[in-house]
């Protein structure tokens, strides 16, 4: 049922999709390479996060359940990226207008978008809504289930990995940025073996590679070099000009 809803929004020019589990440099490596191609980058996992964000927000006021919040959200709100040059990122979530990037990379929010992704409604819903940002053409979305479930027409495809230690590692320095209490290695280590529990064996979606995916072991890498090597294939597949 899934496939066939989103399939039925036709492509409007080249997809690429890159899929894995978090902490292995998807998001950095998604921005770069949408940067040095020219195409759209779309965050699907920034829309599952702007979900739990504010679902935590009502909860913690008593306003429902965490199902019900988040299903009633992934209903009524409007979610939209935008692109604001002279904010870091640049590749903004906005949800009926405000501006949530800032607040959705804590251990909370990562843990909650988890949980709620596994919702069937909320997955439901924002179904469509990837497919739509995508099918605009030239556009790469990062995530968990893009290649083999929101485009499994992609015209290429990624699964990024790393060593659970080496994305411990990577995380820490992601919150140790942000200037707040950052946990410890062995409570980041956990949170992400925990989060890789759920992400593949939810009934829904699991996160696994798809089978025409190209793997990708960013352990020993840097940044540039992922997104050099994927730059190469991408332009090798859909033939465009350096």
């Amino acid at each position: 049922m899934m496939e066939e809803i989103t399939l039925a929004i036709p492509k409007l020019g080249p997809v690429i999709a890159i899929d894995g589990p978090a902490g292995t440099g998807k998001s950095s490596a998604t921005r770069r390479l949408a940067e040095v191609l020219g195409f759209v980058h779309v965050d699907t996992g920034a829309l599952y996060r702007a979900i739990a964000y504010l679902t935590l927000d009502r909860v913690r006021r008593g306003l429902g359940t965490e199902q019900e919040v988040a299903t009633e959200l992934s209903r009524q709100l409007h979610l939209e990226f935008k692109r604001m040059p002279d904010k870091n990122p640049s590749n903004r979530i906005l949800a009926d207008g405000q501006d949530l990037t800032d607040f959705i990379r804590t251990p909370e929010v990562s843990m909650g978008a988890s949980r709620v992704s596994t919702y069937p409604e909320v997955r439901a819903s924002l179904l469509g809504l990837q497919r739509r940002l995508g099918c605009v053409g030239k556009s790469i979305l990062e995530g968990r289930d893009i290649g083999t479930v929101i485009f499994p027409d992609a015209d290429v495809k990624f699964f990024l990995k790393a060593s659970v230690e080496e994305r411990a590692k990577r995380r820490l320095i992601e919150f140790e940025a942000t200037g707040s209490d950052a946990p410890s290695f062995e409570e980041v280590k956990a949170q992400i073996m925990e989060r890789d529990r759920g992400d593949s064996h939810r009934a829904i979606a699991p996160l696994k590679k798809a089978e025409d995916a190209i793997e990708v072991d960013t352990s020993k890498m840097t940044l540039d070099e992922v997104v050099e090597s994927m730059e190469v294939i991408v332009r090798s597949r859909l033939h465009l000009k350096p």
